[in-house]
């Protein structure tokens, strides 16, 4: 943990200050809130993304499975398609941001008030209406994409990929009040999580409130990741990356400790991340596509792994 933080200081510290040859007054202020845009975003999705896995018990699956990603994607095509590039739902980034978080967390609520509505439902059969959904939407948006006038979708493609350049300072700080928020309102519940791990009949045989849990924990979990998607765009595979990780380095069932660590591997990773996209690759490139490179290449890599464990 101590060298997890060191790494993150010691990024930060490099980012910020490498080549800024004397102009403080421009370069640091923009740079100082990229940085908090990136440990936002990269706190919220670890967080997301590990409880998500103990809800589940697969350590190969994200909050991205449920159709939020998609949706948020036709969401903004919907936006273009309708209305324009130059509209003030797009022009106006405080109503853009409300517009996809407050669509995206009413879908989660409907969605899980539906497939909970009957009685109890097993959490795979909310995960396969899920991933249908989010290929239903996914076609949709597709399909929009493909007929609508070719200079909004080129102006449309700045919303497919994320990106930490263009990022608002004022809704940088309205969305880190409502992560914070958040993960301070989960933070009780981690002990409760550590149980969860022992599976539902033992944890309700401990006194965990398992299906109350459960969807509290859904509710935080679609939170952080509308808020971080609508901050900054869809990073498919980081959360899958950061969680994988921190369970390797640390082989424990705390969730303090775990999403912790996979918090400062969030962190490490999009500055430094930023910081080689930036002056290295001289912005040929986007960090959601090197990590998105990277992370189905871990994907593939742990879907060999869960296979040949499984034989």
């Amino acid at each position: 943990m101590i060298v997890l933080v060191a790494l993150a200081i010691v990024s930060i510290l490099l980012y910020i200050f490498y080549g800024l040859n004397g102009s403080y007054d421009y370069a640091l202020p923009r740079r100082a809130i990229k940085v908090v845009a990136m440990a936002f975003t990269g706190v919220a999705i670890a967080y997301s993304t590990v409880i998500f896995q103990t809800i589940t018990h697969n350590r190969i699956l994200t909050p991205s499975v449920m159709g939020l990603d998609s949706l948020y994607m036709l969401i903004q095509t919907c936006i273009y398609f309708f209305f324009g590039g130059v509209s003030m739902f797009v022009m106006n980034k405080y109503l853009n941001f409300t517009i996809a978080v407050v669509a995206m967390v009413v879908f989660a609520l409907l969605f899980y008030r539906l497939l909970f509505k009957e009685g109890k439902r097993p959490i795979y059969f909310l995960l396969l209406v899920g991933m249908i959904t989010g290929t239903f939407l996914g076609s949709i948006t597709t399909f929009m994409q493909v007929i609508i006038d070719p200079n909004e979708y080129l102006s449309l493609q700045n919303k497919m990929f994320a990106s930490f350049n263009n990022v608002n300072g004022d809704l940088v700080w309205f969305a880190g009040a409502i992560i914070a928020v958040t993960l301070i309102y989960g933070w009780r519940l981690m002990n409760s999580l550590d149980v969860m791990t022992l599976g539902r009949e033992n944890a309700i045989n401990l006194g965990v409130q398992y299906d109350k849990l459960v969807k509290t924990m859904l509710v935080l979990s679609s939170v952080l990741i509308a808020v971080s998607t609508a901050l900054v765009g869809p990073i498919t595979f980081f959360g899958l990356i950061v969680a994988n990780l921190s369970y390797q380095f640390f082989e424990t069932y705390k969730h303090k400790t775990l999403i912790v660590g996979a918090g400062l591997m969030s962190i490490v990773a999009l500055v430094g991340g930023q910081f080689v996209v930036e002056r290295l690759f001289t912005f040929n490139t986007t960090l959601s596509v090197i990590i998105n490179f990277i992370g189905g290449i871990y994907f593939i890599y742990l879907l060999l792994k869960e296979s040949r464990s499984a034989k």
